[in-house]
């Protein structure tokens, strides 16, 4: 920092505060988030602690030569988990700690990193549904449901992406999701192949795996209050899943029997 300008605290601030925002919504956990924020700050010649929660971010930031501070609670928005983002993101902040960056190219490389398109909605789709026919397979189910499977997937995924979108809520997406995709894989119940399989895979897409993980790394690194809540939020979407099959099952029992 030796010769060069030096930025005013709550403008600093406002960008760690925007970050952290983004990287949580994302799908980061939380010591990763903390991390890079006391990378970027220490690259300012700040100090900042922050308490980072499901929905929230208390953030309080030090400026050790005039004792002045800057105190921020943030909203956490809900964006759509991406690793291209985090990743990004995270090099931004080693990037500002090595270089010592000014504040106006943290802006411009930042607005860059998010603007980035996401993967495209239909490739996902099809990718997902690729995935989940590979799952079938992996459990010993034949071509044939591996097929049911995928065309079932799809049917779901699609149904998700597109209400949530909507802005309808995750927990009815995931139970109508389920139902739709286990009832489109029922199909394979007419046919003499593995529907037991078939049925049971139908709905792997829909396991939150991101929110489990971040939840265990959370509790492991000590941010127990955190992980507890991505693991209660997992459990919710894992119980709803099986709602969705449990309708599917009611339905077709007969035909399993």
């Amino acid at each position: 920092m030796e010769g060069q300008k030096k930025e005013k605290l709550s403008d600093v601030g406002d960008f760690i505060s925007e970050y952290c925002s983004h990287m949580i919504g994302c799908g980061v956990h939380t010591s990763r988030v903390i991390r890079c924020a006391k990378r970027i700050a220490v690259g300012f010649g700040y100090e900042v602690k922050m308490s980072a929660f499901q929905r929230i971010i208390i953030m309080t930031m030090l400026d050790k030569e005039t004792h002045e501070h800057y105190n921020d609670v943030i909203d956490i928005t809900t964006l759509p988990i991406s690793f291209e983002h985090n990743a990004r993101l995270s090099a931004l902040s080693w990037e500002m700690y090595d270089n010592h960056l000014s504040l106006e190219t943290m802006w411009r490389k930042y607005h860059h990193i998010i603007s980035r398109p996401f993967i495209h909605p239909l490739f996902v789709l099809l990718m997902v549904g690729f995935a989940n026919a590979a799952f079938c397979r992996l459990f010993g189910g034949d071509w044939l449901s591996m097929a049911v499977v995928f065309s079932a997937t799809v049917c779901g995924f699609f149904l998700k992406q597109q209400m949530l979108k909507a802005g309808i809520s995750q927990y009815l997406a995931f139970i109508v999701s389920a139902f739709v995709a286990s009832l489109c894989a029922s199909t394979s119940l007419i046919f003499n192949t593995t529907s037991d399989i078939a049925l049971a895979t139908s709905v792997l897409y829909l396991i939150p795996g991101v929110p489990i993980i971040n939840g265990m790394i959370d509790i492991v690194e000590g941010h127990v209050l955190n992980g507890i809540t991505r693991l209660i939020q997992a459990l919710l979407l894992i119980i709803c899943v099986a709602a969705g099959l449990s309708f599917t099952l009611l339905l077709v029992k007969n035909s399993l029997i």
